[in-house]
């Protein structure tokens, strides 16, 4: 059967150019295509539900929150094991999913759960779905080098800035911000003014939640001109919440500054983010959605770093913590090398030999089809271009150039046979 088929494929010398050229230019098409990464994501298919209740301790946490939960979520189709952990102010639930589910089926049917499952969690609280992203999907990290600036600053320029215009960049499923403080308003209470004044903590909190908001009015018409009014009631300053009136004594308003101090602070933080050293940053990592292009998503990223970095205010710019796209371009040119050496050394040996160009050439040309054909067969099989499926690459190349120059020798040996 070999035989015919080299037979064949002699006396129909046009039909295999044509089928080789054509299986040449797919291979270009599915290498400029094929996802590229740096290392192979070998994390497990699972869909992240994230609830956040603080103040709370780790076992009301685990009691009220993560075993409801936990219990609801049973029974979902495909899914192998359901993980959690409670601490202080957060639940998490790790929902592992079979490595064929599609991730986003798979988060619909967690949403659907949810859903019925809220119902059964404390008022007001309510759970989120993680990024549609992977335990290898931080592919950038990025600081605001900023001396002199206010660490409170930094992050409300990170949240409110350089997060939205971060997350419009294709790919991108989440923009997380650390360090800094969030900045928020700070109502610290005298427990002796209140029970002097007879006023309860709830009411202090509602009468506050009660004057930070905007009512709609109606439309007033005067002169055949509409006006529409509205009652402006959002918080602008310290003195607005100061002024806020919690109840009337003897036609006397008790007001929040009575029986508080307002000030703005920064929101209660675990940890800090220290650079080499140099003291704490103010930062982002950029989350890649599931089964993006990594190397194609970081370059939009760093096209849009550079439009936001026109709209930092003056002395504050982007320092690079962390960019894999670095360790990318290595793992493509330690192949490309490897390809080009392997050539060079192929000819040069068969040439040195067998003093033969059109068999060195025969040799040649096997190994950059054998690469195509290769990212042909990692397209259809959902294989990504990363360290190990490269170097796997490089490595058959070597053992498929050991075939072909065999093969050629023992050819030329056949002929000169023949022919003496």
């Amino acid at each position: 059967m070999i035989g015919n088929f080299i037979t064949w494929a002699l006396k129909n010398r046009i039909i295999v150019l044509l089928i080789a050229a054509g299986v040449a230019g797919y291979g270009i098409y599915s290498v400029k295509n094929t996802p590229v990464d740096a290392i192979p994501d070998l994390s497990e298919n699972q869909v992240i539900i994230f609830t956040e209740w603080m103040g709370r301790n780790p076992q009301i946490i685990e009691d009220q929150i993560t075993y409801p939960l936990v219990s609801n979520l049973q029974g979902i189709p495909k899914v192998k094991n359901i993980r959690a952990n409670s601490m202080f102010g957060m639940s998490f639930v790790f929902v592992i999913f079979d490595d064929a589910a599609d991730i986003y089926w798979a988060r619909t049917r967690v949403l659907e759960r949810l859903n019925y499952a809220q119902r059964l969690l404390p008022e007001g609280i309510t759970p989120t779905l993680g990024p549609d992203g992977t335990g290898l999907g931080h592919i950038y990290w990025y600081t605001l080098d900023a001396p002199g600036y206010d660490l409170g600053e930094l992050r409300a320029l990170q949240d409110w800035y350089v997060r939205f215009g971060l997350q419009t960049v294709e790919g991108v499923s989440e923009v997380a911000s650390f360090g800094g403080f969030q900045r928020q308003y700070q109502i610290v209470v005298d427990p002796y003014k209140l029970r002097y004044y007879d006023i309860l903590l709830m009411d202090v909190a509602n009468k506050v939640k009660a004057n930070n908001n905007d009512v709609g009015g109606r439309k007033f018409e005067q002169s055949d001109i509409g006006y529409i009014i509205k009652g402006s009631g959002y918080i602008k300053d310290i003195k607005e919440i100061e002024n806020i009136p919690l109840r009337t004594i003897n036609s006397v308003p008790v007001r929040v500054k009575d029986v508080a101090a307002v000030q703005m602070g920064g929101e209660l933080r675990l940890g800090i983010v220290d650079e080499n050293g140099e003291g704490e940053k103010v930062g982002g990592i950029v989350v890649m959605r599931y089964g993006e292009n990594a190397k194609d998503v970081i370059e939009r990223i760093k096209e849009k770093l550079t439009d936001l970095e026109k709209g930092l205010p003056q002395g504050v710019k982007f320092k690079v913590a962390y960019d894999r796209s670095d360790l990318i371009d290595a793992t493509i040119s330690t192949l490309k090398n490897a390809v080009v050496e392997e050539i060079i050394v192929v000819a040069i040996v068969l040439f040195l030999f067998l003093l033969h160009v059109r068999s060195a050439l025969v040799v040649i040309i096997t190994i950059p089809m054998a690469v195509l054909i290769s990212f042909i067969m990692m397209g259809w099989f959902g294989i990504t271009s990363n360290i190990m499926s490269l170097a796997g690459v490089a490595l058959a190349v070597g053992d498929l150039v050991d075939a072909g120059i065999v093969m050629v020798e023992n050819s030329m040996k056949s002929i000169s046979g023949e022919d003496s």
